[in-house]
């Protein structure tokens, strides 16, 4: 248990790394290929390809990363 609660900080760290990356390569509105310089962004439409599966992977790491803190609050 012990070890559990002093690895759950370094857990934490690096989902929030994950998850910051993953916001930041979103773009509203613009491909993922335009967080990179490519495209003008102009089109809005429906997810598909790497943006669906960067904005589902986005979420699921949100959602892991408030689970993980939520037992570092309860076990610490």
């Amino acid at each position: 248990m012990t070890s559990l609660i002093s690895v759950l900080p370094y857990i934490e760290v690096a989902l929030a790394v994950l998850l910051v990356a993953g916001i930041l390569l979103q773009r509203r509105g613009a491909a993922t290929g335009s967080a990179f310089g490519g495209g003008d962004g102009t089109i809005y439409g429906e997810r598909r390809g790497a943006e669906k599966w960067l904005f589902t992977g986005t979420f699921v790491t949100a959602l892991i990363f408030i689970s993980v803190a939520l037992i570092h609050l309860i076990l610490g």
